[in-house]
């Protein structure tokens, strides 16, 4: 359990409030002005229902939230009536959202604490994509730092293939990724297909913006003669872009329109002969 100072709420007799949540239509029963007194969405809701109702038929006609868990709903009620909240790794993520669609700013940092306190390989990318999604800046970092430190562990979970297009750019932007690039390559290719499949779109449409963070200029000429024949299958990487590695290559110098970033080796990245030709190696 995690706590916060309680604010001494009374517990007032006659519960004047019947809600019905989740599939299997749980009752749970609650008081009226506490949680109208504690959340504005909830102040919002009754209003608009006493529109069409009176007081004494409340429990007669009750409240129906069938998107959420009653587990989930029970914390969020914990928390209105004493400012602590019981979390556990099943139910926080769902805990996190609801306090954010009910615009509790202190259950919110409550969740986040929990979450980031609780990674692990198989939650992390679940924990970062709600991060990325909800704008949570502190917890999108922290789980980034820990999916950095395990990278070769997180790519290889059921998590980071349901990450988001924006979710995964967030990830091969960083250049403090464990893990060669060839095997990144690999992780963002079995990304791609996964998604294709579930969106039904191609492939080369559902990776678009990611393949342009991958770092093609660190691979071999013999890494990128393989890329080119496994590519040959799935078009995951525009042909224009693969011709402007084997261009470096030859040259053993990049255009001045490649972005930088892209030749800066990552932290994981293994040494390969023509990495010296990069002046941006990671030191």
């Amino acid at each position: 359990m995690i706590r916060t100072k309680c604010t001494g709420l009374m517990k007032f007799p006659g519960r004047d409030v019947k809600f019905l949540v989740g599939k299997e239509r749980r009752e749970v029963f609650a008081h009226r002005c506490i949680l109208a007194c504690r959340c504005e969405v909830f102040h919002g809701m009754f209003s608009h229902h006493f529109q069409r109702s009176v007081v004494k038929e409340w429990l007669e006609e009750p409240l129906v939230l069938s998107e959420v868990q009653p587990d989930v709903f029970l914390a969020v009620i914990e928390f209105l009536y004493t400012n602590c909240v019981s979390l556990n790794k099943i139910i926080a993520l769902e805990v996190l959202t609801s306090a954010v669609e009910y615009g509790l700013n202190d259950l919110r940092k409550l969740c986040i604490e929990f979450i980031t306190d609780t990674l692990t390989v198989e939650t992390v990318s679940e924990a970062f994509q709600a991060a990325v999604t909800f704008g949570q800046i502190d917890m999108r970092d922290k789980c980034l730092e820990f999916i950095e430190n395990c990278t070769k562990e997180v790519v290889s979970t059921r998590g980071f293939y349901e990450l988001s297009d924006v979710a995964l750019l967030f990830i091969l932007k960083s250049d403090h990724l464990l893990i060669d690039e060839s095997e990144l390559l690999l992780a963002v290719r079995e990304w791609a297909h996964v998604n294709a499949l579930v969106l039904e779109r191609p492939i080369a449409e559902v990776a678009k913006e990611a393949v342009r963070e991958v770092r093609l200029f660190l691979l071999s000429p013999e890494e990128l003669t393989k890329l080119e024949n496994e590519n040959h299958k799935d078009n995951l990487i525009p042909v224009e872009q693969i011709a402007e590695v084997w261009k470096f290559h030859a040259l053993k110098k990049w255009s001045p329109g490649a972005q930088s970033h892209l030749l800066q080796r990552r932290k994981g990245t293994r040494r390969r002969e023509h990495h010296r030709y990069l002046n941006h190696s990671h030191k």
